[in-house]
């Protein structure tokens, strides 16, 4: 069976640090033999999530259907103010939907983190967030979750990632992420 793994992250910005690191850990996945599907900046451009409205957007529609058929999921968020960003949130609120799945939530899926913030405080603190969520959807957090510290030198003059450390830890979470989808 190949692994399908769902991304969940970036920001309204295009091309965000964000995005960059969440298409890096996805093209690793990839090259693992797995299959993946990013939904980045105007993915999840959603309406505020409502419980009491059934009516949903076809992109909020999309996001909670490849949820559903993950085996496993990455998200990422920049630190805003220490914490992660409401688009992010708002995307990940509409697991709400699966709250009656036969798969209740992200029951036993992998959850792999990334987090990306002009500090190492608000990366960190991000990073712990993501990965609270992930316990609260009942999903089961990667041994490691990225944090990206933006101020230092990460991206090259073209958008590719230069850090090799960078680089190292998100090709470890693919992997991790992928061994956690095979058992």
């Amino acid at each position: 069976m190949t692994a399908y793994v769902v991304a969940i992250g970036g920001t309204l910005r295009p091309n965000s640090s964000t995005e960059r690191a969440l298409q890096h850990c996805l093209s690793a996945v990839e090259r693992q033999g797995g299959r993946t599907k990013l939904f980045a900046g105007a993915d999840i451009d959603l309406p505020m999530y409502n419980p009491d409205l059934p009516e949903r957007s076809e992109k909020a529609e999309a996001l909670v259907a490849a949820l559903r058929e993950a085996d496993a999921v990455l998200v990422g968020s920049p630190g805003y103010h220490g914490a992660i960003s409401g688009l992010v949130k708002n995307a990940l609120d509409y697991t709400e939907d699966m709250r009656g799945d036969d798969r209740v939530y992200l029951d036993n899926t992998p959850w792999g983190c990334v987090s990306c913030a002009y500090g190492w405080q608000a990366a960190v603190g991000t990073l712990s967030q993501l990965r609270t969520i992930g316990h609260a959807l009942r999903a089961w957090p990667t041994p490691l979750g990225v944090a990206i510290n933006s101020a230092d030198k990460i991206w090259g003059e073209t958008g590719e990632l230069v850090d090799a450390t960078v680089s190292g830890q998100l090709d470890m979470l693919a992997s991790q992420l992928l061994a956690g989808a095979a058992r």
